[in-house]
């Protein structure tokens, strides 16, 4: 059974690890790497990349990305989300904070923040949700 929007827009909130999915050319599949990103209900959904990263090169030339969030216990659910690039903005230490404490336990976040300068320049990018696919499958024992 396909998701409500309200459900679909609740389970993406959620601190899910995501498939980022983004086009990589003629005679190429997506590029397709785990991600993670910050949503709430309603708005942009970010994602942080590197500014010279494969995936943001990809994005330069299509303007366009694909998220796919799954569970499978206790029911098996996914929500797919597929829209516009509408803006990039430099990423700031409290966007950063944001999406480590997001999914990270809390002792380990700033641990994790001195780490990840070695990351290098890094910017926020922004995708307005213009496409979702969803579904609940139930209960797996079930199946």
């Amino acid at each position: 059974m396909p998701l409500t929007p309200q459900e679909r827009q609740e389970f993406l909130a959620q601190p899910h690890v995501a498939a980022f999915a983004v086009a990589a050319g003629t005679g190429r599949g997506p590029l397709t790497v785990p991600i993670w990103y910050q949503y709430r209900p309603g708005s942009e959904i970010w994602i942080l990349t590197g500014q010279e990263s494969q995936k943001m090169r990809y994005l330069r030339e299509t303007g366009r990305f694909s998220l796919l969030v799954q569970q499978v216990e206790p029911t098996v659910r996914y929500v797919s989300v597929e829209g516009p690039v509408t803006r990039t903005i430099p990423m700031t230490d409290e966007l950063h904070r944001e999406m480590a404490a997001r999914y990270l336990p809390a002792e380990s976040v700033d641990a994790y923040l001195k780490a990840a300068e070695a990351f290098g320049e890094q910017i926020a990018v922004y995708l307005r949700p213009e496409h979702w696919l969803s579904a609940d499958l139930g209960d797996p024992s079930a199946l």
